[in-house]
């Protein structure tokens, strides 16, 4: 009376496909070895990244060991103020100018031949060697006469600074070595800039500033060129 009604049901697999597991397994594998390559590459750059950083504060620390030894070793001069956070050195009363003038006085001359050494011997050293470029000479004006004959009478006292470390010494004076000389002609460089950077008078404006100049990380040093034997000449 009834007919029986068969329904035509899909096939049931048992369990997942190979196939589908082979390829889970490929995923799988290949984002772990994305997460470790990832990992490797985070820890090398890190580590790059430390390594520059720790370079970096070395080289922050080294100089201002030598700028403190710079400031301790200038004590025997009380007039003499040493900025170890700006690497600049005023000179004092010993090197001030008279107004349009860049000749130095005979105290000013001694005082020169005889602070200038302490630098030499801090560059000289193992530290100095190492991180000390030049030795800029700065001279400055007041604001009386216009910026360009300023400019030219700041370049004539720095320029005056250098001179007088060439100069015979006076009696009872020792003299430089050769030696210094040849360091100061490598070492030395002079600048001008007029009546910028006043100070609270004329008087002290009209001075002559030393600012030490530092080597950059990674900066390419190139050797100082054979010029044979070198003549001086005179100011």
């Amino acid at each position: 009376m009834f007919n029986r009604i068969f329904l035509n049901r899909p096939f049931k697999q048992e369990g997942e496909s190979p196939f589908w597991i082979s390829f889970s397994d490929l995923m799988s594998a290949l984002m772990s070895l994305f997460l470790l390559v990832m990992a490797v590459t985070l820890i090398s750059v890190t580590k790059d990244v430390s390594s520059a950083e720790a370079r970096k504060i070395e080289r922050e620390k080294e100089i201002q060991e030598l700028m403190t030894t710079i400031q301790e070793r200038s004590r025997i001069f009380p007039d003499v103020e040493v900025h170890t956070s700006t690497f600049r050195i005023d000179l004092g009363q010993e090197v001030r100018f008279d107004t349009n003038r860049s000749d130095i006085s005979a105290s000013g001359s001694r005082f020169l031949r005889a602070y200038v050494p302490i630098l030499l011997d801090v560059q000289a050293s193992a530290l100095g060697r190492k991180w000390i470029r030049r030795i800029v000479v700065e001279g400055f004006t007041d604001q009386d006469g216009t910026y360009l004959l300023n400019l030219a009478l700041s370049l004539q006292r720095s320029r005056s600074v250098v001179c007088v470390m060439f100069d015979p010494a006076l009696p009872g004076e020792t003299a430089l070595r050769e030696s210094q000389k040849e360091q100061i002609e490598d070492l030395f460089l002079v600048g001008g800039y007029s009546f910028n950077s006043m100070k609270a008078s004329k008087d002290a404006s009209r001075r002559v500033e030393l600012k030490v100049d530092f080597w950059a990380l990674n900066e390419t040093r190139e050797a100082s060129p054979d010029i044979g034997n070198r003549t001086i000449g005179q100011c």
